[in-house]
């Protein structure tokens, strides 16, 4: 009969569970002893428990199954919730496990005792405490079946140190795991919509990260060749729809009127398939809160005065995707094949940034050649900054869930850590970190955990010593900047402490062979490349001047 410690992980193993990230304590020893004596459970030593949480969360964006981030009691536990909060607000299953003072002296002032339960309960789907070894079984069930229900989020389950070091065999076992199925739409919304979609002439596409959750690609590419409407990604649901499809737009999201946006202003209806607000303020689609919505997605819309659905399809998006097509069999749009407002912008800014020679390298260069070094199925994770304004909205991409964003809370310093836990997903893809300098040294210990664990990982650094986003945004709108320049360790020097190879950009032309002989490397790679921010208010100033033309 399992202890409760093994029963705890022979639950972890029933729920398929392969990968723990975390460090451990000393009121969790048990059961980090009994993930050691797992044969199916791989325990990742990290050095941060907000690396570990990152690991987890980017673990589960790409595979759509939690991993697990385990932590101690007290200051363990707090350091993990940053990762659990992004991945709430990313819509991401994550499961998060910490150890807690016993039962005991939980009612009481008791030294590292905190209501970690009541911590946690804001940013996740479920948080509580496990009361007894006999509600483990329940309890480890109920928290992946609420971390993988649409929406995904984090769930954290405390257990207190008198369960993790009670010896006692128990006769119980782990609960079956059950997936519910995704359902069809209903007939009567489709029907409703495709009458909608009848009487506009314009209409738009908005694919954001629930249309990527649901691998809809194959079925919203249907439904836009054949009906002849135009698609734009959130930053989320980059891929979604391939950048080299005829009908995509682009990504929308910018912090100022893009390019993209220009085909929405145009726009007399937009249908939303797996967007969720968090990803885009819809202010930025529906200004004036006056072009019907069409809203195709797993759960219902949250309530916005800009976001006022006129029709409502709940259940699997490609199935709903489909019968929408089906529904509009023979229709197609007026000037379907017309090239959208303001399209050939973005690929011509492209195009001027692939020959751009100068040095310190312009953003459009570093995203031209970042592009050149990686396949349509290799994964990029873009960190916060102004390294994500480019990335996001330059950054040619191909296939779902292979440009990772943060966008629902926008936190700094996890594509660092994020990256170990999607190449561990994803071994045989090419996995490359892009940060600025600012959120590389936020994490940078994690470069220790990749190089023990050998987890082949290269990391880009946008070097232009300074908070450049918040530079970019005080100097628009206050003219001026404060406080957002800071120095750098030697970045070669460093990254070869850890037993990684380090690399800097001395010329334009260095990028992208540097690039490809590091991502080429079984091993860890650590590149900086000094980047040019001056283009950031040449491109604000451009797209002002331009939404007076188009």
């Amino acid at each position: 009969m399992p202890t409760p410690a093994e029963l705890m992980v022979e639950c972890l193993e029933a729920e398929g569970v392969t990968l723990v990230f975390g460090i451990p304590g000393e009121e969790n020893i048990h059961f980090t002893r009994a993930l050691a004596r797992s044969e199916q459970i791989r325990y990742v030593l990290c050095r941060h428990e907000q690396g570990a949480s990152f690991m987890a969360e980017m673990y589960g964006r790409v595979t759509g199954r939690p991993a697990v981030v385990s932590a101690t009691l007290g200051p363990g536990a707090i350091n993990m919730q940053l990762g659990v909060a992004d991945a709430t607000t990313n819509s991401t299953p994550l499961v998060a496990i910490s150890a807690q003072v016993g039962q005991n002296r939980e009612y009481k002032e008791s030294h590292q005792y905190v209501d970690l339960v009541a911590m946690f309960a804001p940013i996740t789907r479920w948080s509580d405490g496990v009361p007894s070894p006999l509600a483990i079984p329940e309890m480890f069930r109920k928290a992946f079946k609420l971390a993988e229900t649409e929406r995904p989020a984090a769930v954290y389950l405390a257990i207190p140190e008198n369960i993790d070091a009670d010896e006692a065999g128990y006769d119980i076992a782990p609960l079956p795991r059950n997936v519910v199925r995704a359902e069809a739409p209903s007939p009567a919304q489709v029907a409703r919509a495709a009458d909608l979609l009848r009487s506009a002439k314009r209409p738009v596409v908005l694919a954001g990260h629930g249309a990527a959750r649901a691998h809809a690609t194959a079925p919203l590419v249907r439904l836009s060749e054949e009906l002849g409407i135009r698609v734009a990604n959130t930053f989320h649901g980059k891929g979604v729809m391939p950048d080299d499809h005829p009908n995509g737009m682009g990504t929308i999201g910018f912090m100022r009127h893009d390019y993209v946006n220009f085909g929405f202003d145009d726009a007399d209806l937009v249908i939303a398939v797996g967007y969720e607000l968090q990803e885009f303020d819809p202010v930025r689609i529906n200004p004036e809160a006056d072009k019907p919505i069409i809203h195709v997605h797993r759960f219902p819309a949250e309530v916005d005065a800009h976001y006022s659905v006129d029709v409502g399809i709940v259940g699997d998006i490609g199935a709903s995707l489909d019968a929408l097509r089906e529904a509009l069999a023979g229709h197609r749009f007026e000037g379907a094949d017309a090239a959208a407002p303001g399209a050939g912008l973005l690929s011509e800014e492209f195009a001027r940034g692939q020959a751009d020679a100068r040095f310190p390298l312009a953003p459009q260069r570093i995203v031209a050649d970042t592009r050149a070094a990686l396949g349509h199925g290799d994964v990029v994770l873009v960190d916060t900054g102004a390294a994500k304004m480019w990335m996001a909205r330059l950054y040619p991409t191909y296939e779902a869930n292979t440009c990772l964003i943060s966008n629902g809370l926008s936190t700094m310093a996890f594509s660092l850590p994020g990256a170990l836990g999607v190449k561990l997903a994803r071994p045989d893809a090419k996995v490359l970190a892009v940060m600025g300098d600012g959120a590389f040294l936020m994490n940078s210990q994690e470069i220790e955990t990749a190089v023990r664990e050998r987890i082949p990982l290269v990391v880009l650094i946008w070097e232009d010593n300074g908070y450049g986003l918040i530079e970019w945004k005080m100097d628009l709108e206050l003219g001026d900047h404060y406080y957002v320049g800071f120095g750098n360790p030697d970045v070669v020097e460093y990254a070869e402490s850890f037993g990684a190879n380090g690399y800097r950009i001395e010329a334009a032309d260095d990028l992208l062979p540097t690039l490809r002989t590091a991502l080429a490397d079984d091993g860890v790679s650590i590149i900086a490349c000094p980047v040019d921010y001056s283009e950031n208010l040449r491109l604000t100033d451009r797209l002002g001047q331009l939404d007076g033309t188009l």
